[in-house]
């Protein structure tokens, strides 16, 4: 099903589902409104079958002081309850901009707290200094760079799969 993935690439379609969690040492960074957000080499990364890695960072490396809760939240069938944050720089306010896990469900404690962004809603997310494209569809959240390869999950009539 997958895309004709290189050596040098991912098939999203080889990632396990329920999801892993797997260590990332590369550079992450977020930018929203001229300001580093987040920066990081001790991000974590979820991997699922048919989606773009999602990208969770640890809090001591994001700045915290400018995510401000936000109504409401969801609930993932793996990872349990996940609760929103708007970016606020300035008069700049990034609704529901990212999401944490304050109490993640058995298998996924590793998530607690670490917070995920949603690239459409800052500005520039980048690891290892690529440029991230946002998965299409903006639910999910997930980051694709030129590693990835699909289909992907997200886009128009995806919903099913």
């Amino acid at each position: 099903m997958s895309d004709h993935p290189t050596p040098r690439t991912e098939s999203v379609w080889d990632y396990p589902r329920p999801p892993a969690i797997r260590s990332d040492s590369r550079r992450v960074r977020v930018e929203c409104a001229g300001t580093e957000v987040a920066d990081t080499r001790r991000a974590l990364r979820v991997l699922e079958t048919s989606h773009p890695p999602v990208f969770y960072l640890p809090p001591e490396d994001v700045r915290t002081d400018l995510l401000l809760p936000a109504q409401g939240g969801t609930w993932c069938e793996w990872k349990g309850r996940a609760v929103y944050w708007d970016l606020a720089i300035g008069p700049d306010v990034r609704m529901r901009a990212a999401w944490s896990y304050p109490d993640p469900t058995a298998g996924y404690e590793q998530l607690t707290d670490h917070i995920a962004f949603y690239p459409t809603r800052a500005d520039l997310c980048t690891v290892d200094g690529e440029v991230v494209r946002a998965q299409e569809g903006d639910f999910y959240g997930g980051w694709v760079t030129a590693e990835i390869a699909g289909p992907l999950k997200g886009g128009p009539g995806t919903a099913l799969w």
